[in-house]
């Protein structure tokens, strides 16, 4: 089932874009002499072909969390606090192809009460606020367009709206869109996949959970947002139509990252990929020469069994052998990086298991950290000239729900009660085979509960993009990205005479604790005043003479 939906869905994207190739605002705008959208719009099949191709601007396999501290592979501008403005913006001006393409779809459907007709409508809405979503998260507010322009219209420079015009129309439209949605339930044979009214809630959650805590941490009333974000999340729990993946047991976390978790009910929204249609090959750049690598950061927030921190536990059993800060540690730990030394089927070598160093046969030992999640077992990756892995990129899943309910409570209400961390928090720590947290854990413990969803947040997600948004929203970039990107203790444990960290090079960049210093601090900065926000295309703001300003301090 899922081959052939996906085989029909590569195909009609390339067709929808023959139709829909709506044009970028400065560079390719529409000819007036082309098929007129009256003509072409006028049956279901119609704006279905129109939609199909919105779907290419979903999010796609990235390295996004090596902008943050809890991942690795070499120093980049964004992750340096060194980057410029930029002439052009890739997001910025695809983003806004896109919404061109929804604006034409829904103006098409304007009136119409076809079942069918307003389904794709509401595909347009959901891609219109998924990519105004995409340019707020990074700019904040923006020009809003609403409808298809003429080159000759003078909304074509329209000036940038404020946040809370761009957060508010983003979640109308995704109100507006569930209402006319399907179920997931309901989507079936070679539409699954498409999008549904869970999707749009789902987003709805995420984007005002996201605008409630950036409000809150900078002074504002976030009561509005919260309250959205806590009923579109509510609306997904209560729905009965998603959860979480558990299809391979004790090791179904690793597992849902790769072809066995496709399609499975904890997934929301996916990026899709088939193999010899549509693959990917994330999984070689993952352990090769570009590699994800986790640092010393992210691998001191698992917890140990007990659900204690390492700071603690009595579990933790410190880093003086390769592998002891693996021992009794919280196991989504080790469904996310490799012991080393330990044998497992990978890219490279999907036949036969093969031991894994930092350097061996992953390429990157910057952080001495070896990436787990991703890793397809299956031995077609290695084949058809290596871009053929077909797992699903999965943008929302059904975990990352629960967690923004149990936040927006807390976030609300400064407390969250053993129901709600029940119905929350503890299924997914139930999944990683992690004790339940509750209220009287934290107060015997000493510990915070603002902390440990944060924490859960964290090592859930880890390696899924998501770090980079939440320490902007929570107001922490400005602490935790002007720290030492650290890596492996290599000096005081076994592996100061293992190479290559027994050389020299790797010697002499450790601190005072004996840990590698992939980064050093002074080659870091953050600057509260202008790196909360991305600056604007200089372009942009040159075409739209005076009526576009760049964000402050760029």
């Amino acid at each position: 089932m899922k081959h052939y939906s996906k085989l029909f869905l590569t195909i009609i994207f390339s067709i929808g874009l023959i139709f829909n190739s709506g044009c970028k605002k400065q560079l390719d705008l529409k000819p007036k002499d082309t098929l007129s959208d009256v003509i072409f719009y006028k049956t279901p099949a119609d704006f279905k072909l129109g939609a199909n191709g919105l779907y290419n601007s979903l999010e796609g396999f990235n390295f996004s969390d090596t902008e943050t501290d809890i991942a690795f592979n070499n120093a980049n501008s964004l992750s340096s606090g060194d980057y410029l403005p930029s002439e052009t913006v890739q997001s910025w001006t695809d983003a806004y192809y896109y919404i061109r393409n929804a604006n034409n779809l829904i103006s098409q459907g304007a009136g119409k009460t076809d079942p069918g007709i307003k389904n794709y409508v509401a595909e347009a809405r959901f891609f219109r606020a998924y990519n105004y979503w995409l340019l707020f998260r990074l700019f904040g507010g923006v020009p809003l367009i609403t409808r298809v322009l003429d080159v000759d219209d003078p909304e074509l420079y329209s000036p940038r709206a404020s946040r809370k015009e761009t957060v508010d129309l983003i979640l109308k439209d995704l109100a507006d869109a569930a209402l006319d949605l399907p179920l997931k339930s309901k989507i079936a044979g070679m539409d699954v996949g498409r999008i549904s009214s869970g999707s749009a809630s789902a987003l709805m959650a995420r984007v005002a959970l996201f605008e409630g805590t950036w409000q809150k941490y900078r002074g504002a009333d976030v009561a509005e947002y919260l309250n959205t974000a806590i009923n579109a999340a509510n609306a997904v729990m209560s729905s009965n139509e998603y959860g979480l993946y558990t299809a391979k047991g004790a090791q179904s976390y690793r597992y849902l990252f790769i072809e066995e978790g496709d399609d499975s009910k904890e997934s929301i929204l996916d990026r899709r990929h088939e193999v010899n249609i549509s693959g990917q090959q994330y999984p070689y750049s993952v352990v090769g020469t570009v590699c994800y690598l986790p640092t010393r950061k992210l691998a001191d927030m698992y917890l140990c069994k007990d659900g204690l921190p390492i700071t603690k536990s009595a579990q933790f059993k410190g880093y003086n052998t390769i592998s002891s800060e693996y021992d009794n540690r919280d196991p989504r730990m080790t469904m996310t990086m490799v012991i080393p030394g330990t044998s497992i089927v990978e890219v490279f070598n999907p036949l036969v298991p093969v031991i894994n160093w930092p350097n061996s046969p992953q390429r990157n030992g910057n952080t001495g950290y070896i990436t787990y999640k991703y890793l397809s077992e299956n031995v077609y990756g290695n084949t058809n000239n290596g871009d053929n892995f077909g797992y699903d990129h999965h943008i929302i899943r059904y975990a990352e729900v629960l967690m923004i309910y149990a936040e927006a409570q807390f976030e609300k209400n400064g407390m969250l009660s053993d129901a709600d961390l029940d119905k929350t928090v503890n299924l997914i720590r139930t999944r990683a085979n992690m004790p339940s947290l509750s209220n009287s854990f934290l107060a015997a413990n000493g510990l915070d509960l603002k902390t440990e969803l944060r924490r859960e947040r964290n090592v859930e997600f880890a390696l899924e993009g998501f770090r980079y948004d939440d320490i902007r929203r929570w107001k922490t970039a400005e602490t935790e990205l002007v720290q030492d990107i650290k890596g492996i203790k290599i000096k005081g444990s076994e592996w100061q005479n293992i190479a290559p960290y027994s050389g020299a090079g790797y010697q002499s960049r450790t601190d005072a604790m004996g840990f590698l210093i992939a980064q050093p601090v002074s080659a870091r900065t953050f600057s509260p005043d202008k790196h909360y926000l991305r600056p604007l295309p200089t372009r942009e703001i040159a075409l739209y003479k005076g009526k576009l300003t760049q964000n402050p301090n760029w």
